[in-house]
């Protein structure tokens, strides 16, 4: 709770030192294997933990933003992301002929999405749980049967830190895998699949 309360009083999530060392702290905490279940903490811990995500996705977006733009000399922000994705895909010219990128409000696109055999959604870190379920419910409705679909999650004390998508939260998509790091990586992923009817 202090390292929350810390970052919570900083008037910039921008990089700096101290941004920088408290975030580190909070990672470096929350990145230990731990069978925590959040939905257990109480409703004060709980509404700590949503606030720490959106600090963090504030946080995680601000720097971002600063390497993508300096790196890579891009003005457009919201196309930064697959800028530097083109650039790692371009290097293997038969992946790069079956790949496609978008940086687009998922919820405006309807039909597009069943041409498309695998989805990754790269959710925004600082999207309520809510409107991720909206998102993946809107996902499903227009996906081709069978489409597969890759989805961002967290477990355990890494759910300090980014959303969890619970199994319940997918639905009527077929859950095909779930894998939960043991490394320093936050993200679990998890992978399903829409029912063919």
């Amino acid at each position: 709770m202090q390292i929350h309360a810390s970052i919570s009083k900083l008037e910039s999530l921008k990089p700096s030192k101290q941004v920088n060392s408290l975030f580190t702290q909070l990672v470096k905490l929350c990145s230990v294997n731990s069978s925590i279940d959040v939905k257990a903490l109480s409703p004060e811990v709980q509404k700590m933990v949503q606030s720490l995500i959106l600090l963090c996705g504030r946080a995680e977006a601000s720097k971002s933003r600063i390497q993508i733009l300096s790196q890579n000399r891009v003005v457009k922000p919201k196309k930064a992301a697959n800028h530097v994705a083109r650039k790692i895909v371009s290097s293997d010219a038969e992946f790069e002929k079956r790949m496609k990128l978008h940086t687009c409000d998922i919820m405006e696109v309807k039909e597009k999405l069943g041409e498309y055999d695998c989805i990754f959604l790269a959710a925004d870190v600082r999207m309520s749980k809510e409107e991720k379920v909206k998102i993946l419910g809107h996902i499903r409705k227009y996906m081709k049967d069978g489409g597969v679909l890759l989805v961002r999650s967290a477990n355990g004390a890494r759910a300090f830190l980014y959303p969890v998508v619970e199994e319940n939260e997918l639905m009527e998509f077929e859950v095909l895998s779930v894998f939960h790091p043991t490394n320093d990586v936050i993200n679990s992923v998890v992978l399903v699949r829409k029912p063919i009817f």
